[in-house]
Parts: structure tokens; C-alpha cells; sequence
């Protein structure tokens, strides 16, 4: 679990990096494989505390998403274009990965984003500006865009 501003985030990691980040919850998780308890990468409890916080973040961690399909990743690259406090439409994404009838195929990659902040899907709305889904809810959704639009942060992803 990491305390944040935002409230208790649960992060899942294994070997390979950052397996999943989910909102609300309490406990520390291991993916089979995973590695020790309690041990997150380096450094990245405190860039998910400055990022909740409003501050300027660059994630540096490496993501495991092992079962991802070749065009969820194609999605989630795009995503990671998005800058911060912005936002683009699902069909922005579809045209931008030379697919422009695959809005819906977009929405459900977002849906299937198993690390929502370190990819940011919540910055992804329908095209008359519309939340959207998004797998934490709503309310997540609204949380995270605005604290994104009123920061202004310059958060950014490396590996």
C-alpha cells in the first residue's frame, strides 16, 4: 500500500517491474513471481506521494505487462503522449495508431490498463468531450484530471 493524497494506492509488482496500480485498496500484493514484500522499485512510492501531491513527476519504473496484446500496448504508447492536464478523445488515439474506426477497440485497451496513472488512460474522453469509462470509476476519473488541470504538473514516464 502507498499512502497518497489521493488515498491508498495498491501496487502489484514483479520481477519485470509494475504489474498493476489499483485505487482504494490496502494491501500489498504480489504477482506470482513477483518480488519481496513491501520492496517497490526504488523511488516509487515517492513519485506516486509527489504525483498525488500535484508536484512535477518523471515515473521511473519499468511496467511488467505480460498478457497485454500487441495493439493494448500500441494504445498505451499513444497514451503516454497525452500531456498531462490535457486530454484526447478515444478516437484521436484510433487516428493516431492509423486506425481511425477503432475508437471502441481503443476504449476497451484503456479498460484493460492494469497501471492507470503510470498510463494515462484516464486523460482519454469521448470525442464530445464525455467521461468516458475508466476501470477505477468515474469519480477516479474526475480526481485524477482535475488534480492534473489545477497542478499543471509536468509529469512524464521513462523506464
Amino acid at each position: 500500500m502507498v499512502a497518497t493524497r489521493l488515498g491508498p494506492l495498491r501496487v502489484e509488482f514483479t520481477n519485470k517491474g509494475i504489474a498493476a496500480v489499483q485505487f482504494g485498496r490496502t494491501s500489498f500484493q504480489l504477482v506470482p513471481g513477483g518480488g519481496q514484500a513491501g520492496s517497490l522499485p526504488r523511488g516509487f512510492r515517492k513519485q506516486l506521494q509527489r504525483y498525488a501531491a500535484g508536484q512535477p513527476v518523471k515515473f521511473r519504473c519499468r511496467l511488467d505487462l505480460t498478457g497485454a496484446t500487441a495493439f493494448q500496448r500500441r494504445v498505451w504508447r499513444v497514451l503516454r503522449t497525452i500531456p498531462c492536464g490535457q486530454t484526447r478523445s478515444y478516437a484521436w488515439v484510433a487516428a493516431r495508431l492509423g486506425q481511425p474506426g477503432a475508437a471502441r477497440a481503443v476504449g476497451r485497451a484503456c479498460g484493460a490498463n492494469p497501471v492507470p496513472i503510470l498510463i494515462p488512460c484516464h486523460r482519454v474522453v469521448a470525442r464530445n468531450g464525455a467521461l468516458g469509462g475508466f476501470s477505477a470509476g468515474r469519480k477516479w476519473k474526475r480526481r485524477l484530471l482535475a488534480l492534473e488541470r489545477a497542478k499543471k504538473n509536468g509529469l512524464s514516464f521513462s523506464r
